[in-house]
C-alpha cells in the first residue's frame, strides 16, 4: 500500500516541484523542455569570466540539488525522476546554457552513483565534444563499507553540499577550473558521512522502500533506501551518536575518516526528510560535544535538511577537515535559498564563544515579603496539606491524562505531576522544611515560583497567578475568612488573566464553587464543616463539566462530540482541595 503524500500524480511531480520552487525563488527559472533549474542571471556568470558549477541527480533529496543554485553555489541543478539519474540529454542543455566556447568553464559535480556517472559523464563528454571547457569531479564520502573488496564505491551523500559551497565561494573568487577541480577534490577526499534511519520512504505511487520494525533502526544506509551495514534495536540520541562516530572513524573499516585529538572540523548534521526539529537539535548537542570530548574542534557547525531521502526519519552526520580555504569558502556569502547561514558572532570565529553565557541565576524558589507568621502547630499542618495535595497530584497522573486525551495533547496529568514533584522536591523533610510554610504569604509565593518554573504552559502560569494573588490576603492575618478571601481573590485574578467564566468547563468550574461554598459558609460554621461543603461544590462542579460545551481552554478547539468526560483540570482542583480537608478532619 502506498503511503500518503500531498501530490497531483506521481508521473508529474517532479516537475510540479520545480515549478512551484522557481515560483517562490523568482532568481530561478526551469529551463524550457527540460528538468533543469537555472541562475536567471547565468549570462552575467558567463560574461563576468566566472566558472559555472553544476550538479543534479534524482529528485526526492531537496533542498538537493535545485535548492543550492545562487550567488556563491550552483549556477544550475538537474532533476531525474525521484531516486533517479536525469537522462543526458537534459544535462548536456544545462552545460550548454552554462558555459559556452571561451568561457572560464563549467564544473560538474557528481555524486558517486553508477547512474550518475555514466550519465553526466556521457553529457561532459558531449560538450567537450561541443567545444565547451568541462572537468568534472566525483564525490564519494560514505564511510558506512566495511569492507574492501571491490564494490560501487563510496557513495555520495550529504557531503556534496559542502563542496557545492567550497566550489562556490572559489568561483565567486575568479578562481580557475583547475583551481577549484584541484580544491574540491582534494576537500571530498577529507570528509565523511555516515547514517541512520529510524523508518522508510515511499516514492510516489508505490510503498515503503524497505521494511524496519518500531523498535528497530538502520545504520549506514544510502539516500534512496537502500540497506544499511547494520540494523540495531532504536537507542536513545547519546547511544546513536557514539555509535555512528565510532563506526565513521573505526580504523579497521575501509571506509572510515581519520580523525585524532587536535583536528579541526566542519560538521553538518543532515534530516533525512522526517525527523523533527526538536529531535534534530538534540542530536547536534550530541554530536558536538562527543566530539569535543574527543579532542575534536568542531569550529563550523549545520543543521537542518540538506539532503532528505523523501519522508525518511533518520539523520545523517557529515564531518570535513578544515584548512584557511575551506573555512573561507564556508564562511562565504550565498544567495541561494537552500544553504543554512548559521548565525556567526561578529569577528569571532563559530566555535570560539561558548554555547551558554553567563547569568546571575536567580533563586526560583525563595520569595520574602514581610507577612505575618504563624504558630508551629498550624505551620505543620501546611506542611502536611502541601505535601498530601502534591502526593495526590502525582498519583492521579495517569487519569487526568486519558480525561486530557479527550480534549487536549493528553498531558495535564503529566504537567501537574511535573509541578507537584518539584514542590515535593523543595519542601524537604517536616522537621527542617525547605519551603517558608511558617509564614502562609511567602508560602504561596514560593509555590508560585515553583510551579511557574516546573510546569511550564498555561497550567504553570494559571496556578503561580493564583497563588501570587492569593498571597496578597495572607500578608497582614490569617484567619479563616482571609483563607477564603485568598482563595477568591486568586479565582478572580486567574480568571481576569485566563478569560474563563463558570460554565466554561475549565479548573475555575471546581475553584469557584469551592470559593462560593466557603464564602457562605465560613461565618457560620466551624473550618472543617465549611471545608467539607466546598469539597462537595467543587466535587459537583467537576462532574457537571462532562456535560458543557467548552468556551476556554484548549478544549473550546475540539468538537462537543467528542467531550464526554469531565474537564482534567476542573478534576484535578478536587484532589488537592480534598487533601487540605483531609489534614483539616486529622486535627479534629
Amino acid at each position: 500500500m502506498s503511503s500518503k503524500k500531498l501530490i497531483n500524480t506521481a508521473e508529474g511531480c517532479v516537475d510540479e516541484a520545480l515549478e512551484g520552487f522557481v515560483l517562490v525563488n523568482p532568481g530561478l527559472q526551469v529551463l524550457q523542455g527540460h528538468r533543469v533549474v537555472v541562475r536567471s542571471d547565468v549570462e552575467d556568470v558567463i560574461k563576468a569570466g566566472k566558472v559555472t558549477l553544476l550538479c543534479g541527480g534524482g529528485s526526492g533529496h531537496e533542498p538537493a540539488h535545485a535548492g543550492y543554485i545562487g550567488s556563491g553555489m550552483l549556477s544550475a541543478a538537474v532533476a531525474g525522476a525521484v531516486f533517479t539519474s536525469p537522462p543526458p540529454s537534459s544535462i548536456l542543455a544545462a552545460l550548454r546554457t552554462i558555459t559556452k566556447q571561451g568561457a572560464a568553464g563549467s564544473l560538474i559535480i557528481v555524486k558517486n552513483y553508477t547512474g550518475d556517472r555514466l550519465n553526466f559523464g556521457l553529457a561532459a563528454e558531449r560538450a567537450k565534444a561541443d567545444g565547451l571547457k568541462v572537468n568534472m569531479v566525483v564525490i564519494g564520502e560514505d564511510c558506512a563499507l566495511t569492507s574492501s573488496d571491490k564494490t560501487a564505491g563510496r557513495r555520495g551523500l550529504c557531503g556534496t553540499v559542502f563542496i557545492h559551497k567550497i566550489c562556490g565561494a572559489l568561483a565567486e573568487e575568479g578562481k580557475s577550473l583547475e583551481e577549484i577541480h584541484q580544491v574540491a577534490s582534494s576537500a571530498a577526499k577529507n570528509m565523511g558521512t555516515i547514517g541512520v534511519s529510524l523508518t522508510p520512504c515511499s516514492v510516489p505511487g508505490a510503498g515503503p522502500s524497505f521494511e524496519l520494525k518500531s523498535d528497530e533502526m538502520e545504520l549506514g544506509l544510502g539516500i534512496h533506501g537502500e540497506a544499511g551495514v547494520k540494523r540495531t534495536k532504536l537507542l536513545s540520541a547519546k547511544e546513536v551518536i557514539t555509535m555512528m562516530l565510532d563506526h565513521m572513524t573505526n580504523p579497521q573499516t575501509s571506509t572510515h575518516l581519520d580523525l585524532k585529538k587536535g583536528d579541526k572540523v566542519a560538521c553538518m548534521i543532515n534530516n533525512l526528510g522526517g525527523t523533527s526539529v526538536l529531535e534534530m537539535s538534540i542530536i547536534a548537542r550530541e554530536a558536538i560535544q562527543q566530539l569535543e570530548t574527543r579532542g575534536v574542534a568542531v569550529e563550523r557547525a549545520y543543521c537542518g535538511s540538506f539532503m532528505t531521502s523523501l519522508e525518511m526519519a533518520g539523520v545523517s552526520i557529515t564531518l570535513l577537515h578544515l584548512n584557511d580555504t575551506i573555512r573561507r569558502c564556508l564562511d562565504a556569502k550565498t544567495t541561494a535559498p537552500g544553504w543554512s547561514v548559521p548565525l556567526l558572532p561578529v569577528g569571532k570565529s563559530a566555535r570560539e564563544n561558548p554555547g551558554v553565557m553567563p547569568y546571575a541565576q536567580e533563586d526560583k524558589t525563595a520569595v520574602s515579603v514581610d507577612a505575618v507568621s504563624v504558630p508551629k502547630d498550624m505551620a505543620d499542618m501546611l506542611y502536611d496539606m502541601v505535601k498530601l495535595s502534591m502526593e495526590r497530584l502525582i498519583a492521579s497522573e495517569n487519569e487526568l491524562n486519558n480525561l486530557d486525551k479527550e480534549s487536549g495533547d493528553g498531558d495535564c496529568g503529566s504537567t501537574l505531576a511535573r509541578g507537584a514533584k518539584a514542590i515535593l522536591q523543595n519542601l524537604g523533610p517536616k522537621d527542617n522544611p525547605g519551603l517558608p510554610v511558617g509564614v502562609p504569604a511567602n508560602l504561596a509565593l514560593s509555590l508560585a515560583r515553583i510551579v511557574e518554573n516546573s510546569m511550564g504552559g498555561s497550567s504553570g502560569a494559571l496556578y503561580s497567578l493564583f497563588l501570587t494573588s492569593a498571597s496578597l490576603c495572607l500578608q497582614s492575618s490569617v484567619t479563616p475568612a482571609d483563607w477564603v478571601k485568598a482563595l477568591n481573590n486568586g479565582n478572580k485574578t486567574v480568571m481576569g488573566y485566563g478569560r474563563a467564566e463558570p460554565g466554561d468547563r475549565t479548573m475555575i468550574d471546581s475553584l469557584v464553587a469551592a470559593g462560593t461554598t466557603l464564602t457562605e459558609k465560613v461565618a457560620s460554621n466551624t473550618p472543617l464543616e465549611a471545608m467539607e461543603a466546598a469539597v462537595q461544590a467543587a466535587d459537583k462542579a467537576a462532574q457537571s463539566t462532562a456535560s458543557m460545551k467548552a468556551r476556554a481552554g484548549r478544549a473550546s478547539y475540539v468538537s462537543a462530540e467528542r467531550l464526554n468526560s469531565p474537564d482534567p483540570g476542573a478534576v484535578s482542583v478536587t484532589y488537592w482541595l480534598r487533601a487540605v480537608l483531609e489534614v483539616l478532619k486529622r486535627q479534629g
